[in-house]
């Protein structure tokens, strides 16, 4: 298969108007536009993030799939109450006791997708805390039970799920994308290259800023830029599992003032993608102008 129909690039999330990470200015132009409109001129994909913190309501989710090009796709982050339950219980003051209307609900959010054939994948992430033991494995195989219909990928962060050879052997038997995760690695991170568990392939960059991975907020966290060079280290992975799969997703999660359209683009020239470059991002722009000022090429 042509990579140009199994290679799918994109960011995780495409608004971020307000704060000091804000894309505005950097990736979107001032003034009023429609921004997934916008974004789908570059990419091909994007991940929905908002839905880890509600199901959307299939309304908007209707309009979304209006606004972006034939063969565009969308993955959509599972709600947080069947990933993390603690977080939701937190945040809704509720427990997260998981019924049937709560599966329903959240599959009522993804039929504008199904119906217009732009549902790409599902994401199941699961927190760095979530280990590889007999409770962690019933609630993988819940999920698979609930949302298998879907292509579906999960992201897991802690080692006991690499340091466990069967882990591969679960999610193939459960026909889930084991997420490859590139961000800071710590003691009790999951191994950095995991194997292809699904006929889809699933990667997450989400930068390597360690010094401010646990004490940053939301949006510091993910100020990192990837170099040239570390785009390229990634790229060959890329390369490497889209030769051994049907359908590839790679999303760029490093979102600090549109970081990740920049690096996202970065990807789309290393792979030799053809579809619409995007403008060089404003903060370049100043960068290049500061140089020149100062004598520089």
């Amino acid at each position: 298969m042509s990579p140009e129909k199994n290679i799918y690039i994109g960011t995780s999330g495409w608004s971020y108007p307000k704060g000091e990470g804000t894309w505005k200015g950097y990736f979107y132009p001032a003034g009023k536009i429609n921004e997934l409109e916008y974004y789908s001129q570059f990419f091909n994909t994007v991940e929905i993030n908002s839905s880890f913190y509600r199901p959307p309501d299939p309304g908007y989710v209707y309009n979304w799939a209006k606004r972006v090009p034939p063969g565009f796709l969308f993955a959509v982050k599972l709600w947080q109450k069947f990933t993390h339950p603690k977080m939701y219980q937190e945040a809704t003051g509720e427990d997260a006791v998981i019924s049937q209307q709560d599966v329903d609900i959240f599959n009522k959010s993804l039929e504008p997708l199904v119906k217009s054939q732009k549902l790409g994948a599902l994401l199941a992430q699961f927190p760095p805390s979530f280990k590889n033991d007999a409770y962690g494995q019933q609630i993988l195989r819940a999920v698979a039970n609930a949302f298998g219909q879907y292509p579906l990928a999960v992201e897991l962060r802690h080692r006991s799920w690499s340091d466990d050879g069967g882990t591969e052997k679960l999610l193939r038997e459960l026909k889930i994308a084991w997420v490859q995760v590139d961000e800071p690695k710590f003691s009790t991170s999951v191994a950095q290259e995991v194997p292809l568990t699904a006929d889809m392939a699933y990667f997450r960059f989400h930068g390597r800023n360690a010094k401010e991975w646990w004490t940053g907020d939301s949006a510091t966290r993910y100020r990192y830029l990837y170099s040239p060079d570390e785009i390229s280290e990634l790229a060959e992975r890329v390369k490497k599992a889209a030769a051994k799969s049907k359908l590839l997703f790679a999303f760029f999660n490093n979102h600090w003032k549109a970081y990740a359209p920049r690096n996202a683009n970065d990807m789309k020239k290393a792979l030799q993608l053809s579809f619409q470059d995007m403008p060089m991002p404003l903060e370049t722009l100043a960068e290049v102008k500061n140089n020149y000022e100062k004598g520089g090429q």
